[in-house]
């Protein structure tokens, strides 16, 4: 268990956010400091943290609050990046605060940021023209508190508070599930100035109505159409979006993206703040969790994958934008080896996915070696079935099991998507969740022969 040493705080002008024991390129540092300057757009970093903070605080289905958890902090150079899950694990969301927001310098690391209800309420009191320093680091509270008594600046005392960590072993596979969504996502089209503050300000709030369709770009914005018209996005409940009401007035464009394919699912909104983004991404439906989505089983399925990922593991950095290339040309991968390999290392919690830069980038969390195993049971039943994988022709199987036979086709030459199975997981969800254990028995058997 991590856990704070000090409280953060906003105190005179200095917003000091406490961070637990960090990950840094030295190893773990007790006491991390990340940064230590000014903030260029004060207000603009006060309400992207309170996006945060009212999503990790909330249940979007069936909506309720909840304790909030804190954000997974990543430094890297050129940017600090913040990640949080709603409660209901349907909703990323993640605040980019690019280099160009800052006056200091970024180190490099990943470690827990304490957000606590009296820091959200201070935050909630920054106006534009105030200044703002910002210390982010485990002795950030070293600042001395002042407050103004008969117009007399009187000291209190330094106060020390220690509460744990909480961060969910959901989220971190939620991390990786959200990564590999997010890496198939495509920009379809931006709205700018008045037009993307209006499609916010029309956000229903978040114990709206559940609702579900087509985001359309329309002369006021964007509207919601019961059927796919041409350059429009799905959206499966726009009320887990109305965070994003906290930064309206900051909001310069917004970015709508989605899955290639025709078919409704996963949606992804990335706005632009002065000198910051703040990305969202749902779920395909509001009951669904990023823990649940099965989204890396079939890049799991290769044996040499685990390999592959521990060579490439070793040369990140907390790079901001991985240079898959260059990785993939450094150990002779193939493309398909060396994305299957990323893929692990997004489930291991090592890797997110910059849709905006088109880009992994690099962050540590504790490591767990059981931890793919343990939180993908469905690749744990495809390894009890390998004995029970017979032939039945060219690029056909059968898999008995629990007393029945399936029939798995499968190409190992063609794209995973295009595996079938007569199992009633696989009629249900064909591939959106992952393949199934059938598929994924045969995919083992196939890499192993």
């Amino acid at each position: 268990m991590r856990a704070f040493a000090y409280p953060s705080a906003f105190i005179a002008g200095n917003l000091a956010l406490a961070l637990a024991p960090a990950l840094t390129p030295a190893g773990i540092a007790p006491r991390p400091e990340f940064f230590r300057g000014f903030a260029v757009y004060p207000q603009t970093l006060a309400r992207g943290l309170l996006v945060l903070a009212d999503i990790t605080a909330t249940r979007y289905f069936n909506y309720t609050p909840v304790a909030q958890r804190d954000p997974v902090l990543s430094a890297q150079g050129d940017r600090l990046r913040a990640e949080v899950f709603s409660a209901c694990n349907g909703v990323y969301a993640r605040l980019d605060l690019l280099g160009t927001g800052f006056d200091g310098q970024i180190a490099f690391g990943t470690t827990n940021v304490d957000i606590g209800l009296q820091l959200r309420t201070a935050l909630t009191q920054i106006k534009q023209q105030d200044k703002l320093r910002l210390d982010v680091g485990g002795d950030g509270l070293t600042v001395s508190p002042f407050t103004k008594v008969d117009e007399t600046m009187i000291r209190l005392e330094e106060q020390v508070h220690e509460r744990p960590v909480q961060m969910p072993d959901r989220w971190v596979r939620a991390l990786g599930n959200a990564a590999e969504i997010q890496h198939g996502m495509e920009p379809v089209f931006t709205l700018k100035g008045a037009q993307a503050q209006a499609f916010v300000a029309s956000l229903p709030p978040a114990t709206g109505k559940h609702q579900s369709g087509w985001l359309t770009p329309s002369p006021t914005g964007a509207k919601l159409l019961p059927r796919r018209t041409p350059g429009a996005v799905y959206v499966s409940g726009p009320h887990r979006l109305s965070a994003l009401k906290r930064v309206m007035t900051q909001v310069s464009a917004l970015t709508f993206y989605m899955p290639p394919d025709t078919e409704p699912g996963p949606f992804m909104i990335e706005a632009e703040l002065p000198g910051a983004r703040l990305t969202l991404s749902l779920t395909a439906a509001a009951w669904q969790g990023y823990s649940g989505e099965g989204a890396l089983l079939a890049s799991l399925a290769r044996p040499e994958v685990l390999e592959d990922a521990e060579a490439i593991g070793s040369m990140l950095r907390f790079d901001a934008a991985v240079d898959a290339a260059r990785l993939a040309g450094r150990w002779s991968m193939s493309k398909d080896r060396s994305q299957a390999a990323l893929a692990l290392l997004a489930v291991s919690g090592k890797l997110g996915f910059d849709a905006h830069e088109n880009a992994w980038f690099h962050r540590e969390l504790p490591d767990d070696p059981d931890r793919v195993l343990k939180d993908n049971p469905r690749l744990v039943a495809a390894g009890k079935l390998l004995d029970a994988v017979t032939s039945a022709g060219e690029n056909q199987w059968i898999v008995h099991s629990n007393g029945a036979d399936y029939a798995v086709s499968y190409d190992p030459a063609q794209d995973a998507q295009t595996a079938k199975c007569t199992c009633t997981w696989y009629l249900n969800h064909q591939n959106r969740h992952g393949p199934c254990k059938h598929i994924l028995a045969v995919q083992l058997r196939e890499g192993k022969s």
